[in-house]
């Protein structure tokens, strides 16, 4: 009989053919069989009876900016809080400090979070001075993808987004076709500058302390104008586009207008999925998210995207700020620092739309994580089959996920104000990373246990794309 090093039992299994009742076997870092129940030998045994195992998930759009700024997260205080959501590989964006502009940032960004991640984490890039030379580099240091905004840069972070804010038209279209020349995709925070200049204007003459003032400050305009500007630009530069957080049915529209124009993708995240502005007023500063968390229309449009497959990614943007930062800009919204935790929302509200028959498992878990790998090219992740990672995660689907400020384990849980009170159904009770398990209950993985990733280049990322 062949021995492994795990195996899971009795539990109801994902794989890309449905759920099943197998066991699976691990060996190492690997899958290294799925076996009829009972089978194989192990020196440890999972029961996962009355649970349901899943692939890891991937978050493609993750802030953490450590070792900058201690109060708003560590690396290992942030990937603890994603091991306990159930993420097993995050993507860290560029803002840090200094931006993530050059290869030799890539490769210090790679070593810090190589010391202290608990999960696998893969490193995007800014495409700095926009040089093919430059952007190559980074490439071949192993970037998971490129980032851009189409905003300015926001004021006194002038280092942070060197490299990486590109309100020019022009300048969006060398990013473009330097990114192009990578094959690796490029993801773009996509809004209007001169829209958003524009709609601010205006709504500085409103109550500032009032969270409809963002709104008006930022609306749904400014993200489809932008979008719109990409979609067309990237009919001639070719390049893997990738829409971060769409937010508005307007967006939806747009994307839906240049469907099979060129190679492009696109995400939503659970704030915009769960939440509406009427949430944003409870929760005040502490909710504001650049785009804004917008109106049920809105949502709507994006639960039908996610349905035809106009949308085929959820990801956190998880962002954390501090209490005293957010609270500091209580009475100007428009000066609030953007952004809130969803480490350790993600994963158990999209299996609360799965228990209230809003969509299918299989397709939750797409969107989580087979179409990441797809996309960013990992080709080992992002499925239960022999021969692919072994980052795995039970859950129990009649379990429920309350979110509390003590129940959070993100230094950002002071901040938490949209999901304080919610109850999911779904619980993540184990998360495996390449085997070892980094939370059982609580977090039991050690700084270092995270591998860095980086795409597989010699294929095309997005052949196992599921729509």
């Amino acid at each position: 009989m062949t021995y492994y090093d795990t195996i899971i039992r009795n539990a109801d299994v994902l794989t890309e053919t449905g759920i099943t009742k197998i066991d699976v076997a691990i060996w190492g870092e690997k899958i290294a069989a799925l076996l009829p129940a009972g089978a194989g030998e192990a020196s440890a045994i999972i029961d996962g009876a009355g649970q349901t195992l899943l692939p890891g998930v991937i978050d493609i759009h993750f802030h953490i900016r450590a070792p900058a700024y201690p109060d708003r997260g560590t690396v290992e205080s942030e990937t603890k809080a994603a091991a306990a959501g159930g993420i097993t590989t995050l993507f860290e964006m560029p803002i840090s400090k200094p931006c993530c502009n050059s290869a030799e940032r890539v490769e210090m960004r790679k070593a810090h979070f190589a010391e202290h991640a608990r999960i696998n984490f893969g490193i995007f890039g800014a495409p700095g001075d926009l040089t093919p030379e430059a952007v190559s580099a980074m490439a071949d240091a192993g970037a998971i993808a490129f980032k851009i905004f189409t905003t300015e840069a926001p004021a006194g972070r002038d280092d942070e987004f060197f490299g990486l804010s590109f309100p020019d038209e022009a300048d969006q279209m060398r990013a473009l076709k330097a990114v192009a020349e990578t094959g690796i995709p490029l993801v773009v925070h996509a809004e209007s500058a001169q829209m958003i200049a524009l709609s601010e204007a205006a709504a500085r003459s409103l109550d500032l302390a009032n969270p409809d003032t963002h709104l008006a400050a930022r609306p749904a305009i400014c993200e489809a104008v932008a979008v719109a500007k990409l979609l067309t630009m990237n009919i001639e530069a070719g390049a893997k586009l990738h829409i971060a957080h769409v937010t508005s049915a307007l967006t939806v529209d747009i994307l839906r207008r240049f469907a099979g124009t060129s190679d492009f993708s696109a995400e939503t995240c659970p704030h915009y999925l769960f939440r509406t502005h009427d949430d944003v007023r409870k929760a005040g500063v502490f909710a504001k998210i650049n785009p804004p968390v917008r109106l049920q229309a809105d949502q709507d449009a994006l639960w039908s995207a996610l349905a035809d497959g106009t949308i085929q990614h959820v990801t956190t943007d998880h962002a954390a700020f501090s209490h005293a930062e957010k609270l500091a800009s209580a009475k100007d919204f428009l000066r609030a620092p953007p952004g809130s935790p969803g480490s350790e929302i993600l994963l158990p509200s999209m299996l609360d739309a799965v228990a209230k028959g809003r969509i299918s498992l299989d397709r939750a878990m797409a969107l989580l994580s087979a179409n990441a790998a797809a996309r960013f090219g990992l080709t080992n992740k992002g499925r239960i089959a022999v021969g692919a990672d072994a980052d795995l995660i039970l859950v129990d689907p009649i379990g429920v996920t309350e979110i509390t400020k003590e129940s959070l384990h993100t230094f950002a849980r002071d901040v938490a104000h949209l999901y304080y009170g919610a109850k999911f159904s779904g619980r993540v009770t184990r998360t495996l990373v390449g085997g070892k398990t980094v939370f059982d209950g609580e977090v039991v993985g050690q700084a270092g246990d995270g591998h860095f990733v980086a795409p597989d280049r010699t294929i095309r990322p997005d052949t196992r794309l599921r729509a």
